[in-house]
């Protein structure tokens, strides 16, 4: 990979920062009225079905290749407990602070993909790391004093959508990032509906379905198309870029809560916020040039990629 590809993840990484909260902004919205069950389940119910005539079109089909239906159900069950997890967090919290809680998922991925993948973490890479998790820190101060239980839903986000990136990331070497995105959304709706059906009879508050009305149906629509897009940017980004190099950005994400928590949820940042944001922005932009710098000496190395290949 070249200088070129690298730059291409970050910009992808950076697409992602940008939609990606726009599926909490759709969850919050319809967790207001529908179980968080529900909600999950409708996520990959619509990503599918955006997914397939887009799979059709690109020529992927519909068959998965040998070896793969383990991991992409490993990748299903991920999601969905994020997915799940967070949900049920912005349903009684504001965005940003459970996104800033979920914020420790980037130290995790870092060091995952050092042991796991061996992957080369610099110490100003580091260093930004540490310098961008203190800046979502002062963005909303999360504290089980301040929300009791519920924050800890997303430190599972953060766990397994760690998880969900280095599953990812395994399957890019065979999988086309459509037919990836498209197969994780099937096998997690194959999952998530008789999980639904069961709790239809069990009459279990967040997961026993009903029938939504008027809006409703365009907040669930809204978290699968937003998830569509977002995750498949991440997708292509892991191919491009290492994950040690994208998870520093993905603080920038925190900006974009902030900022469609305002607009529609009139959750107004405060000056210690305000703070923490700028500290953000300015760790990625400095990652992004570190990245050029490292590109420019030839010092950066990826795996090799097979010539075709793909958060779907």
């Amino acid at each position: 990979m070249n200088s070129d590809r690298i730059l291409l993840g970050v910009a992808l990484m950076l697409g992602f920062c940008v939609t990606a909260p726009l599926i909490d902004v759709a969850s919050k919205l319809a967790a207001q009225t529908l179980p968080v069950g529900q909600i999950t389940t409708a996520r990959f119910v619509v990503q599918a079905a955006l997914m397939l005539p887009v799979c059709l079109w690109m020529g992927q089909g519909v068959r998965m290749g040998p070896g793969v239906l383990g991991r992409l159900i490993l990748r299903a069950m991920f999601l969905i407990l994020s997915t799940y997890c967070f949900v049920a967090a912005v349903q009684v919290m504001p965005i940003a602070d459970a996104l800033a809680i979920a914020f420790v998922e980037p130290f995790i991925l870092l060091i995952l993909g050092r042991v796991i993948f061996g992957d080369e973490v610099g110490a100003r890479r580091i260093g930004a790391s540490v310098v961008g998790f203190c800046g979502s820190l002062l963005v909303i101060q999360p504290s089980l004093v301040a929300f009791g239980l519920v924050a800890l839903f997303p430190l599972g986000t953060a766990f397994s959508f760690a998880a969900y990136m280095l599953v990812t990331r395994s399957l890019g070497r065979q999988m086309h990032p459509v037919a990836m995105q498209y197969h994780t959304a099937t096998v997690a709706m194959v999952i998530c509906i008789p999980v639904l059906v069961v709790a239809d009879w069990t009459h279990w508050p967040t997961l026993d379905p009903q029938m939504p009305a008027g809006l409703e149906w365009v907040w669930l629509f809204g978290v699968g198309a937003a998830a569509a897009v977002a995750h498949l940017m991440m997708t292509f980004a892991l191919r491009f870029a290492p994950s040690a190099t994208l998870a520093p950005l993905h603080y920038l994400e925190i900006v974009s809560a902030a900022i469609l928590g305002y607009v529609i949820f009139s959750d107004f940042p405060n000056a210690l916020t305000w703070t923490g944001i700028g500290i953000i922005v300015l760790s990625g932009l400095y990652i992004i040039h570190r990245e050029r710098v490292n590109a420019r000496r030839g010092s950066v190395t990826l795996p090799a990629v097979a010539p075709r290949r793909r958060r779907a």
